[in-house]
């Protein structure tokens, strides 16, 4: 490229070429401009994208039963021996529990602590260290159908590591004070099956080892009493479903039962309901601001030459008006308003009953909430009001709430994902964008015809040097020759 300094012409060149330049740019600043106008359009969408995600997300988790229970269980006397929690079905039935035994897990365990020269086993100690002179290559390990083979190499906890992580039925430990180790399932009354390669039952090589001796699972014993009458159950595990209340066993407790009392809270359900109106009128007034945003037509991005000559505020002030209105009347948001406000409307009469309306006509859509209204009707008859929020209904003319709005949500971020690249899983609004998109295929080519016309302006700016400094050198040769002519006649 031409060097860019002024002739000796006196004529300032660089501002010339400066000059010139800016009619040839005019094109590249427009699709500069073009671009960034899409990658805020982009933005915007992503930002709704995520706040859909999260409602959606949220749906899910609320259409759970206990995230709408409206029953509560408390313990009363013998408190640390179980643990009540009620389920959405549970009866108001006073329970006295005593817990005679407890279910036991089928273990193996070492029956003398694993000893190397005298001193106790760590975790760090081998296989070939606990087996000695006698220390074959391999060990194999077949419990529950599942099949592990050792190296002589290979520590404890190694093999601690193995276990729990190929082995989903078992839980195993070593204790580095007492050198045993143990192997336990996860289920109550589910034993532990050792074979050999073809599946005959017999202890394997590595259980020979370590001298594993096997424990059966043993069942607890639960008595239970109501005003109706005693029932007692064999436990396997430590939990037991009785009249919809989910009880846990801690400890023994004989002589001393615990009393389980259930009755009607509509606390967590308020709790759920209330999150879920926030969360719909946050995304519901971002839509309706995005479709109904001014647009300034006269505000268009800044170049960098413009934004030269501003202050940082008047830079901040220009770019919030051309922002503006970049999804007015946006079709995919309309299409969602209109799909979610659908959903609630046809749930509108058993809504009103719970205290929960749609505001004034200028609210466009916002959910209100009368408090003492919806807690005084999930207290009466909460599962009237529950079944406009959770369920199974199919009906697309009146389809559940929750069910309902993820249903419209997801048909928005399947046009989202086509024609912005965003996801459909991602809560980020700063998530990375595909370019399988139609916007990513829009911005490639602005990048592409960018590139071109940037090519282009080097171009034209190397000519237009290149051109003066012609002229310079002609004009210089002329004044060489004039001098010589001037000096001959003198």
């Amino acid at each position: 490229m031409v060097t860019r300094i002024n002739g000796f012409s006196g004529m300032d060149i660089d501002s010339m070429v400066t000059s010139l330049m800016t009619v040839k740019r005019a094109p590249l600043d427009k699709l500069n401009q073009q671009k960034q106008v899409l990658d805020w359009t982009r933005d915007s969408y992503r930002t709704i994208n995520s706040k859909i995600v999260q409602l959606t997300n949220k749906l899910q988790q609320m259409n759970l039963s206990a995230a709408t229970n409206t029953q509560k269980s408390t313990v009363s006397g013998n408190t640390t021996a179980v643990r009540a929690e009620a389920n959405a079905d549970a009866s108001p039935v006073t329970m006295n529990v005593e817990v005679q035994t407890l279910a036991t897990k089928a273990s193996m365990k070492t029956t003398a602590g694993l000893t190397v020269g005298g001193s106790t086993a760590t975790m760090t100690t081998t296989l070939g260290q606990i087996a000695g002179s006698t220390t074959p290559p391999m060990y194999e390990l077949h419990i529950n159908n599942t099949s592990l083979e050792f190296n002589q190499s290979d520590s404890l906890s190694t093999v601690i590591s193995r276990i729990n992580a190929e082995i989903p039925t078992v839980n195993a430990s070593f204790d580095e004070v007492s050198g045993k180790l143990t192997i336990t399932s996860k289920e109550g009354g589910k034993d532990i099956t050792l074979t050999d390669k073809n599946g005959t039952l017999q202890p394997s090589s590595l259980s020979t080892l370590l001298d594993l001796e096997s424990k059966s699972a043993t069942p607890g014993v639960v008595m239970i009493t109501t005003e109706s009458g005693s029932k007692s159950y064999p436990i396997d595990g430590d939990t037991l479903v009785v009249n919809g209340v989910k009880l846990t066993f801690l400890e023994t407790n004989v002589g001393s039962p615990s009393k389980i009392t259930t009755e009607s809270d509509p606390t967590k359900a308020m709790e759920t309901i209330k999150s879920f109106v926030d969360t719909y009128n946050e995304l519901l007034g971002l839509m309706n601001s995005k479709i109904s945003e001014q647009k300034y037509r006269d505000y268009a991005p800044l170049t960098a030459e413009q934004k030269k000559e501003m202050t940082e505020d008047d830079v901040k002030n220009w770019e919030e008006k051309a922002k503006s209105g970049l999804l007015k009347n946006d079709s995919i948001l309309s299409t969602a308003v209109a799909s979610m406000r659908s959903v609630i409307a046809g749930n509108l009469g058993i809504l009103s009953e719970a205290g929960i309306t749609t505001g004034q006509y200028y609210e466009k859509g916002k959910l209100q909430i009368d408090e003492d209204k919806l807690k005084s009707a999930l207290t009466s008859n909460p599962d009237r009001i529950l079944s406009a929020f959770r369920g199974t209904s199919s009906d697309p003319k009146n389809p559940t709430i929750f069910s309902g709005l993820r249903t419209e949500l997801n048909s928005t971020l399947d046009m989202l994902v086509k024609k912005v690249g965003t996801s459909k899983q991602d809560t980020d609004a700063t998530m990375t964008l595909k370019t399988e998109s139609i916007m990513g295929e829009q911005l490639k080519q602005y990048n592409k015809r960018i590139s071109s016309l940037e090519q282009k302006m080097i171009d034209w700016e190397t000519r237009y040097y290149k051109q003066f400094a012609a002229m310079e050198k002609a004009m210089s040769q002329m004044q060489s020759q004039s001098s010589s002519l001037t000096s001959f006649f003198q």
